[in-house]
């Protein structure tokens, strides 16, 4: 009889599937940089693989604590969200639409980690392990911090990608909506609900 599977157990497997991808971001975070045109988005990605480097050792630290070898369990979900922003970053190259298209593929990945980190906390909380909780805790909100200001560089990425004949950087005020004002609200790319009001 197979044994029963606990909360433990699936904290273990998520643990596994979140190191998996941070280390995938790892790879995929230079070439997000060098592709941006946006100074200021260059250096936040720049910025963000800094801070993912000390992600991971945090879930090694968060391993230990729970005395596993640190590994990772392959991410469907994180290689997809990846294959898209490597998609975009082929087929907008050089046009005005770019940094507004790596924002969105960026906050895909955000709000992918906030939901781990989040369910992760909440799980070593329940499981009597406190300071893996706040390791993760930690991290969470750090991927919270980049959301923000991807969200904020998306702005000016937004109105340089809808008005392609004006220059980057030209200075126009952007307007309203973009990216959410925080995790879980609307992306970078998503104007769904403005543009059907627009329409009627």
């Amino acid at each position: 009889m197979a044994k029963e599977k606990t909360l433990e157990d699936l904290f273990s497997d998520t643990l596994k599937d979140i190191y998996y991808a941070e280390k995938r971001i790892l790879k995929t975070l230079p070439k997000m940089a060098k592709a941006a045109e946006s100074p200021k988005l260059k250096k936040g990605f720049e910025k963000h693989l800094a801070q993912t480097e000390g992600q991971v050792e945090r879930l090694e630290q968060v391993f230990k604590i729970c005395g596993q070898p640190a590994r990772g369990k392959r991410c469907d979900a994180i290689e997809g969200i990846i294959a898209e922003g490597e998609s975009i970053i082929k087929e907008f190259k050089g046009t005005p639409a770019l940094d507004a298209g790596l924002i969105s593929s960026a906050q895909a990945v955000e709000h992918y980690e906030i939901t781990r980190y989040g369910t992760l906390r909440r799980w070593a909380e329940v499981l009597g392990m406190r300071n893996a909780a706040a390791l993760l805790e930690r991290t969470l909100k750090e991927e919270e911090q980049t959301d923000q200001l991807l969200t904020g560089i998306a702005e000016q990425a937004n109105e340089d990608a809808r008005q392609p004949s004006a220059p980057k950087g030209s200075g126009r005020t952007a307007k309203s909506g973009g990216a959410g004002k925080s995790s879980g609200q609307r992306g970078a790319a998503g104007e769904a609900e403005d543009a059907s009001s627009a329409d009627r």
